[in-house]
């Protein structure tokens, strides 16, 4: 993948086409900011132009030899590590049991989520970065390169690894292997082991500009300026975000729908709605759940944001705008925080392995108390 093809960040790519340029190249560096913002793209480009045998003055010639298996993701000397599932075909997966899948989504998504990851393989159970990856990071990384200046190792989400795996990738960034270069790419740094991130080179890339997410809307699609730019502004710097909302996904039609009904139920205290309710979205993936509540965290903050009249903050749908006319006098400064922070409870409680169940009829229970507040 070249510079050229990842969205907007232009200062970014500069600054790693100088890091390269002036050999001060870090082994070990993290890429993090919002999902949706390009990191992996950029940690790909970044790869590509480090081994690239004609660097161009702003990007990778893409016409050499390792520059062409870099676009295929076939390079031996760029290795993955992913979450990944276990399954019946696969009972101890390591990112190579999915190699095929994962080259197969970047080529054909380019920019994509952790719930589509998991989409696209099928799976609605949640996954990690087993144990059983480390040995496998370590007999990679023990051999010599084959044909490039550096060996690449491009860990996503690095906080979906397993604390054995963690340990032993903390080993490998006290003491790389020559000509190594291991590039993180993470949306909650803050979840990544604490001796991993301080040995890692932190580089915070900002979610895209509405002007830059616009622009590849009208690119990749073909739609109008005017309602390239209104997605843009609702995305909020997701580019993931801006290709679903212009799907109008059949995922989010869903969410929306059960959102409304919760919001109407708990205010209607209507429990064994609510309960039939919970009953349903036990029945959904938990990966599915968790995008859910992200989901309803953010038209609660849209909701408040109308009830004060800041229209210029409000990033809304027309059908979401519709419902939050009539809903949103009940998101008020009395209850706006609390009902953010049970939101955000359950979500960290799903990403425990909690009870879906318990966990979402406990939610329930909670909004109905703070509506009427």
């Amino acid at each position: 993948m070249k510079f050229a093809e990842v969205i907007g960040h232009d200062h970014i790519k500069k600054h790693l086409i100088n890091m390269v340029n002036e050999e001060r190249v870090s082994h070990a560096q993290m890429f993090t900011g919002p999902e949706g913002n390009g990191k992996l793209n950029m940690a790909l480009a970044f790869a590509q132009y480090l081994n690239c045998h004609n660097r161009q003055e702003n990007d990778s010639c893409g016409v050499c030899p390792s520059c062409v298996k870099y676009n295929k993701l076939v390079h031996p000397d760029l290795h993955f590590v992913f979450p990944v599932v276990k399954s019946p075909k696969h009972k101890n997966p390591v990112s190579d049991s999915y190699l095929q899948e994962w080259r197969q989504i970047i080529l054909e998504k380019r920019y994509f989520n952790l719930g589509q990851w998991y989409t696209f393989l099928e799976s609605d159970k949640q996954g990690l970065i087993y144990s059983e990856e480390s040995q496998n990071i370590i007999k990679k990384l023990s051999l010599k390169t084959f044909e490039a200046k550096y060996k690449v190792m491009i860990i996503w989400l690095p906080e979906k690894m397993h604390v054995a795996a963690s340990n032993k990738l903390l080993k490998l960034l006290e003491e790389p292997p020559q000509g190594t270069v291991f590039l993180l790419v993470s949306d909650n740094p803050a979840d990544v082991l604490g001796t991993i991130q301080s040995r890692t080179q932190m580089l915070k890339i900002p979610g895209i500009s509405n002007e830059d997410i616009a622009t590849s809307l009208v690119k990749e699609f073909g739609i109008g300026s005017d309602e390239a730019g209104q997605l843009a502004k609702l995305a909020v710097g997701n580019y993931v975000a801006a290709r679903e909302l212009l799907d109008q996904s059949d995922e989010r039609r869903f969410f929306f729908d059960k959102f409304v009904a919760l919001m109407r139920q708990a205010y209607q205290r209507k429990l064994f709605d609510l309960i039939e309710w919970c009953d349903e979205m036990n029945s959904q993936p938990k990966e599915q759940l968790k995008s859910f509540l992200d989901f309803s965290l953010r038209l609660i903050r849209e909701n408040f944001i109308m009830n004060i009249q800041e229209e210029d903050l409000l990033y809304l749908t027309a059908e979401e705008r519709n419902f939050s006319t009539r809903f949103s006098p009940f998101i008020n400064d009395n209850n706006v925080l609390q009902l953010s922070e049970e939101i955000s409870l359950a979500h960290s409680h799903l990403e425990q392995n909690g009870n879906a169940r318990i966990i979402l009829m406990d939610l329930c229970l909670k909004i109905i108390m703070l509506l009427k507040q």
